[in-house]
């Protein structure tokens, strides 16, 4: 953890026990433990919300992919032949 030998975290808390005594460090403690609990729950529901984002994105990005795959109806309609192939188009007076 950081480096840190079992001699070095001893060291580091016999300067805290000693600079803040022993009755403000259970606090210290505590008010560490619940700043990064807060810490990780924050972190926790951005990465769900960028997730949920990502999702979103490709969600919609294949829904307006999905009908350009699709054939158009234009085609399937021309598909087949129309009864009077074989006639000239009427002029309309």
């Amino acid at each position: 953890m950081f480096g840190l030998g079992f001699p070095e975290i001893i060291l580091i808390g016999a300067v805290l026990l000693l600079f803040f005594g022993a009755k403000k460090l259970p606090e210290l403690a505590k008010g560490l433990g619940q700043g990064i609990k807060e810490f990780k729950k924050a972190s926790t529901d951005m990465q769900q919300e960028f997730h949920r984002s990502v999702e979103d994105t490709h969600s919609h990005q294949v829904q307006h992919t999905a009908p350009a795959s699709a054939p158009a109806p234009a085609a399937v309609a021309g598909q087949s032949k129309p009864a009077d192939a074989g006639q000239a188009p009427a002029k309309s007076a």
